[in-house]
């Protein structure tokens, strides 16, 4: 069980307390497994994998001169390949939502569906702020490879109609925030016409699993969606 250190993403907020509760929960008997700190810097929503060697990041957040300021680009990415055993690092250099706290988490933008499908938000409203880094985040997926060499089927996802906090600031509402679980996937909704296309592209992408929306609304207020307050557990982790 990899104990990473946790740091208020990249010391924006207060977060000694937090960072105790893996460790707690493990000397609690509530995990299974031998504990190991990580010595590294890493949130979930960080790091995306297809479980098969692939992990997939962003620069911007975990090259974060409040992360892991110690080590190069090459030096983390080693340092991932060894902890978790992939054979591949994937970085996106482009991407971001307004309102984000994590410096772009990969889990509001682009997420690895299978080993050869990667579904990204997409942006087409040109005047709106995000357009052009979104651009150039889907022009940068396009050059990305798989480990046979094969370029990914990459999907679209729509771009919900803006969402703004109560003092008018925006809100980031992604619907690459979606949660994969046992026979299932939980996706993020806003109250917004994009809904419904939304469920039905990411029920393409799963078409052996059952799609429920979750109402989100309340979630980007705390500047975070469905996945980023959520965490998968592997099978026999647990103790119930």
């Amino acid at each position: 069980m990899l104990d990473f250190i946790f740091n208020g993403w990249g010391l924006k907020f207060p977060a000694d307390q937090d960072n105790l509760i893996t460790r707690k929960l493990w000397e609690a008997g509530l995990l299974r497994g031998r504990h190991r700190y990580a010595g590294m810097v890493l949130e979930g929503g960080g790091i995306e994998s297809d479980g098969q060697g692939t992990l997939l990041t962003t620069a911007e957040c975990l090259l974060s001169p409040n992360r892991n300021p110690q080590w190069s680009k090459k030096q983390i990415e080693r340092r991932l390949k060894n902890l978790f055993g992939i054979k591949q690092v994937l970085w996106l250099h482009h991407g971001y939502l307004a309102g984000d706290d994590t410096d772009s988490h990969i889990d509001t933008l682009a997420r690895l569906c299978s080993p050869d499908t990667i579904a990204y938000v997409r942006c087409d409203k040109p005047g709106d702020e995000h357009f052009k880094a979104l651009e150039a985040m889907e022009q940068e997926l396009r050059t990305f490879r798989t480990p046979a060499g094969e370029p990914y089927r990459l999907v679209p996802l729509p771009w919900p109609d803006a969402c703004f906090a109560p003092d008018g600031h925006r809100l980031p509402a992604t619907y690459a925030n979606f949660l994969i679980i046992n026979g299932a996937v939980l996706a993020p909704t806003y109250g917004v016409p994009q809904d419904e296309s939304a469920l039905q592209i990411i029920k393409t992408l799963f078409p052996e699993r059952e799609v429920t929306g979750i109402d989100c609304r309340p979630l980007i207020l705390q500047h975070g969606s469905l996945h980023c307050v959520t965490m998968q557990y592997p099978e026999g982790v647990v103790i119930c």
